[in-house]
């Protein structure tokens, strides 16, 4: 078992961009914490839990998709394919047999992307106000149509000091994924975490997704009181409870 590093470490994709990652070894499976979309592994979920899985011995990856956090690239040049891609490759190079995804918000949207391209290595998702397809939920007409006349949109964001921007390239990304509309052929157990005081991702999300899931093995918790981020103290209790009982029923 080895704690994160202060530092982080570097994957080379072959395009010779820099992915930013954290991983410690450990027991399998093994975690893997997808942040949500202009956030980045430094959040405050992703920390907790990486400490509690280095204090269980447990083996965790942490990472910033292209373009974010400490990771090379210009955020505006990400799409949901090419993170999904990103995450794929950092899995597959260092992550070795059965790994959980916890996925936060698009992060959750990834997980369940990622679940799907690699049924034989994904033995759990745990989605934290996961967001599939909020590329068709989340925009008005007025939104689509200033998508496709500027090419991008840009608005202010509780959530960072910088403006939230959504490209077409990320929309049209979105929209060729979504997952909502069929049977999401996932069999392993998920767990949907999700705040009933969530102004970004409505909680009925939560519902749709677990109907829509093929897996017999999927329980939905709702936080009342709970925002989109659910990083209170008592919700991150929440987050390593649910992850560390799903551990324990594989």
């Amino acid at each position: 078992m080895t704690a994160p590093s202060p530092d982080p470490a570097y994957f080379t994709r072959p395009d010779g961009l820099r992915l930013a990652y954290r991983f410690s070894a450990g027991a399998r499976p093994g975690l893997v914490f997808l942040p949500g979309y202009m956030s980045d592994m430094e959040g405050g979920k992703a920390v907790a839990l990486h400490g509690w899985a280095a204090a269980q011995g447990r083996a965790m990856l942490r990472l910033d998709y292209a373009g974010c956090g400490l990771s090379e690239g210009r955020f505006a040049d990400g799409t949901l394919a090419s993170w999904r891609d990103d995450v794929l490759m950092l899995v597959d190079a260092l992550t070795a047999g059965p790994v959980v995804l916890v996925g936060s918000s698009m992060g959750g949207w990834l997980a369940l992307l990622v679940a799907l391209a690699r049924p034989e290595r994904v033995a759990g998702v745990v989605g934290i106000a996961a967001a599939p397809d909020f590329t068709e939920w989340g925009f008005t007409d007025a939104d689509k149509a200033l998508l496709a006349t500027e090419g991008r949109i840009e608005e202010p964001t509780p959530y960072s000091d910088t403006p939230y921007v959504t490209t077409l390239a990320f929309w049209r990304s979105g929209q060729g994924l979504r997952l909502l509309e069929g049977e999401i052929a996932i069999d392993c157990p998920v767990r949907l975490l999700h705040g009933q005081a969530d102004p970004d991702v409505p909680w009925e999300i939560a519902l749709r997704t677990a109907a829509r899931l093929r897996s017999s093995d999927v329980q939905t918790l709702l936080v009342k009181d709970g925002d989109h981020r659910l990083s209170r103290d008592s919700d991150i209790a929440l987050l390593i409870r649910t992850v560390a009982a799903l551990l324990e029923s594989l």
